[in-house]
């Protein structure tokens, strides 16, 4: 995540969350359907980016409230106002969360497993009504349909083929009882000490009941597949596999669902490409 300086207009949207703010050391960061404004120890403040972000914007703040409750044993963003609508903006303020961001070398595997254990462990029940759905960035309900007849012949044609396996296999697999997936679960949404501790998770917005092999698969991207081996048992390991080969076409489909325009598409089916050939799925 590259960060800019706010712009007069976020730097305005900060003040009006959270009065008498001292702008001193903010930066903007694009994050997904939102620009975040980061406020060093204070605070940040999330301006949605998009109508249906803003529109989601209650029930995910909603989210982060009730997950204050739900005995997690690292911290998560705490709504500091209510979700507010400017002129042009709908934006909250939630707490600023410390540590840094994790090195990938740094990587343990009892950490790792400690982190999936505590959301698998979370009661469903508090939180079902502001959960969103599994494949929440990219379709929904509709995944399969996007993902084989959109995605997949967007794909140069010698890739075509382990494009709708990748689909299919995912399909395929056994369903496994949900549990509390945060569904980025990456090194850029963990806040960490310097010993490797979780202390914060960031970023909540595809938290849904699904797949805990989904999270597995994310950490592996961040971390290496070696160190999610020793973290997981072997079927986790595996689906977290099959999950993860799915993870490179769905960004056709996010940047279908986002309107790319025909240059846009056609960098992110490079990138799709490039990704494709490089992660080790045959």
């Amino acid at each position: 995540m590259i960060a800019r300086a706010p712009s007069t207009t976020e730097i305005e949207v900060a003040r009006t969350l959270l009065p008498g703010l001292d702008p001193d050391g903010a930066t903007t960061i694009p994050s997904g359907s939102h620009d975040v404004v980061l406020l060093p120890g204070r605070a940040a403040v999330r301006i949605a980016r998009s109508r249906p972000a803003a529109e989601a914007l209650p029930r995910r703040t909603a989210l982060l409230a009730r997950l204050q409750d739900a005995g997690l044993p690292f911290a998560v963003p705490e709504p500091l106002t209510p979700v507010v609508t400017g002129r042009g903006w709908t934006a909250v303020a939630v707490s600023w969360l410390p540590g840094s961001y994790p090195s990938p070398e740094d990587g343990e595997p009892r950490t790792l497993r400690a982190l999936l254990d505590a959301l698998a462990a979370v009661d469903l029940g508090p939180l079902a009504d502001v959960l969103d759905v599994p494949h929440a960035y990219a379709g929904r309900e509709r995944w399969e349909g996007l993902m084989l007849d959109e995605a997949v012949p967007r794909l140069p044609p010698e890739l075509r083929r382990s494009g709708r396996r990748r689909v299919r296999e995912a399909l395929a697999l056994e369903p496994v009882p949900p549990v509390l997936v945060h569904g980025d679960l990456t090194g850029e949404n963990l806040h960490c000490a310097a010993d490797g501790r979780v202390l914060g998770v960031l970023d909540w917005d595809l938290a849904s009941p699904t797949d805990p092999a989904i999270d597995a698969a994310c950490l592996a991207h961040w971390y290496g597949w070696p160190t999610l081996r020793r973290a997981v048992d072997r079927a986790t390991y595996d689906r977290a596999r099959t999950w993860y080969a799915t993870l490179s076409v769905e960004q056709i489909v996010k940047a279908l669902l986002d309107g790319a325009g025909a240059r846009e598409m056609e960098e992110c089916v490079a990138r799709v490409a490039r990704w494709m050939t490089s992660d080790d799925m045959p």
